[in-house]
């Protein structure tokens, strides 16, 4: 039979000691391994509990309050408490984190007189918590602190700045063309700039500087008490600490700029989501101007004033669509021969509260720029379907915006609208712009063979004013092209716009493809046009946009009154 192990040679073989304290006399009794568990510690600093606490990290009080904090005694049982704690003999001494799990009993006045209990080393589990904590708190890429972290130490900074009346900096510093490095070496070589890029900032801070990774290409960084001229003069200590030196990897040497935007706080922003959108706002300023260059917000007047009429105007717009107040007007296109109708386009217009209405020109690019148009394209396409659905012999053409082509959301509507109305897609004309043609020749021609699944024709607008080709024209289909009035409105004293104008219509011709000439502003250039073969012409000499039906006054009734949209 085995013998049996003495208690402290097993708490030993787990790194393990067992102690009695008395609380009474504050003399504590260690099993006899308690100088392997506490290496370099002299036994006099462990026999008692206020010598012990001297050696205690954080707080030296963290046993005795553990004891008060775990709860009332029950007559003789003993109360059960753990706690985690560091110790160390001296200042320069590394620490070494006690895991003490014990139980106290209480003396007749029911509070602590005696704990026994059992320490251990724990110095794995506090690294492995640590480096959690540091995960939480730092970016797993660079080591440098995370967005949340970044911000949190921005918002600090600008109360301490308010409160020392101090002044400081913040800055957004773009990596720039980052997308390219990772198209032409792949998403490991951009992780491996990135990282080197946080490095060559870092080497060029000054103590108290907080450096953060804010996004994928993008570092923040707080320069503390930094006036202008300190500002201006760190971002190009950046900037040359980026650009002046390749940067190796395993694909070869990548030459890498970047652009920084930058802010003094808390002069121009007082809280921390106010620095991050003005100093992004400039970061992009400073890329559109020049890759590597480097920008400091400034108040700007008008910048303001078009923020607070965007913040206007986009309330108008969605009141007006909740109110039904976005209408369309219909700008007729005649033969050019006959000078008949042959189509009428759907144009939006806005009313207002004092009874005039806003034309697209005012509507259509604010709507674009503050992502409403798609909303808007919603709203004219069930018009102008309904429309037709009340106007047999009516044809109406719609513009959409560019976003519109690929919404899903206005595929839906379209579907249920012609389904609602069959026959209606027989005379809808969709008008892209020359833009949409040419972005992406796939997803456009998904588009306009979904559009005349429908019956419905596609129209070119503004075509002359882009760079699309015949040949495009003809791959997606296009049914109608609409020469772009720029270069129709003065044919009658422009020999370029006539040479230009007259090819157009010439090629359109040799592929069947019909042609309309917008902006027609007098009868000569209408006779000019109708002799080169231009099929349609549309402008202020047949007759501006109203929002009177005209097809009401040319014989069809039945447009008088029309249906109200689908869904």
């Amino acid at each position: 039979m085995l013998p049996v192990p003495q208690a402290s040679s097993i708490l030993a073989s787990l790194g393990q000691a067992a102690f009695l304290w008395d609380l009474t006399a504050d003399t504590i009794a260690w099993s006899d391994n308690a100088g392997t568990v506490f290496a370099d510690i002299p036994a006099e600093a462990l026999a008692s509990g206020a010598a012990f606490a001297k050696l205690i990290e954080p707080s030296r009080s963290v046993r005795t309050e553990a004891l008060a904090q775990s709860g009332p005694a029950r007559g003789s049982e003993g109360v059960a408490y753990r706690l985690e704690y560091g110790v160390r003999a001296a200042a320069s001494a590394p620490v070494i984190w006690i895991e003490e799990t014990g139980c106290w009993f209480a003396g007749p006045d029911g509070k602590p007189v005696r704990v026994q209990g059992i320490v251990r080393v724990n110095n794995e589990r506090h690294a492995r918590d640590e480096q959690l904590m540091r995960l939480s708190r730092h970016d797993p890429l660079t080591g440098e602190l995370n967005r949340t972290h970044l911000v949190a130490a921005l918002a600090e900074t600008i109360e301490e700045t308010m409160r020392l009346r101090s002044s400081s900096a913040f800055m957004l510093i773009g990596i720039d063309h980052l997308a390219r490095i990772n198209d032409a070496f792949g998403f490991d070589v951009a992780d491996a700039v990135i990282a080197e890029v946080g490095k060559r900032i870092r080497a060029k801070l000054r103590g108290g500087d907080v450096l953060g990774r804010f996004s994928g290409n993008k570092f923040g960084l707080i320069l503390r008490n930094c006036t202008v001229d300190d500002t201006n003069t760190a971002a190009e200590r950046f900037l040359a600490g980026i650009r002046d030196a390749v940067i190796p990897n395993k694909s070869g040497p990548v030459s890498v700029t970047a652009s920084i935007g930058a802010i003094t706080i808390p002069r121009y922003a007082r809280n921390a989501d106010e620095a991050v959108n003005r100093a992004q706002e400039t970061l992009d300023g400073a890329k559109r101007r020049r890759a590597g260059s480097f920008a400091l917000w400034k108040p700007n007047v008008e910048r303001d004033a078009q923020r607070r009429v965007n913040i206007r105007v986009t309330d108008e717009i969605v009141t007006a669509l909740n109110d039904r107040r976005i209408v369309a007007a219909f700008e007729p296109v005649v033969e050019a021969r006959s000078r008949q109708p042959a189509f009428y386009e759907c144009l939006v217009r806005m009313e207002q509260a004092d009874g005039q209405a806003l034309l697209a020109p005012d509507i259509v690019p604010v709507a674009e720029r503050l992502g409403l148009i798609r909303l808007v394209d919603h709203r004219v396409l069930e018009l102008a379907v309904a429309e037709l659905a009340a106007s047999p012999n009516v044809r109406l053409s719609l513009n959409i915006s560019p976003d519109t082509t690929m919404d899903p959301d206005w595929w839906t509507g379209i579907e249920s609208l012609m389904l609602a109305y069959p026959g209606a897609g027989e005379r809808l004309i969709v008008e892209i712009t020359e833009t949409v043609a040419i972005q992406d020749i796939d997803d456009v021609r998904g588009f306009v063979t979904r559009l005349k699944n429908f019956g419905s024709q596609i129209a070119i607008d503004d075509f002359g004013a882009g760079y699309t080709s015949f040949r495009n024209l003809r791959k997606l289909g296009v049914d109608i092209v609409k020469i772009d009035g720029a270069f129709v409105q003065n044919i009658a004293r422009s020999a370029d716009d006539r040479a230009f104008v007259q090819t157009l219509i010439d090629l359109a011709r040799r592929l069947q493809i019909k042609t309309v000439a917008e902006w027609v502003q007098d009868e000569e250039a209408a006779v000019m046009l109708r002799e080169w073969g231009c099929d349609y012409i549309q402008g202020r000499l047949i007759g501006l946009a109203s929002p009177e039906r005209p097809w009401a006054v040319t014989g069809d009734k039945s447009g008088d009154t029309a249906l109200p949209a689908a869904g």
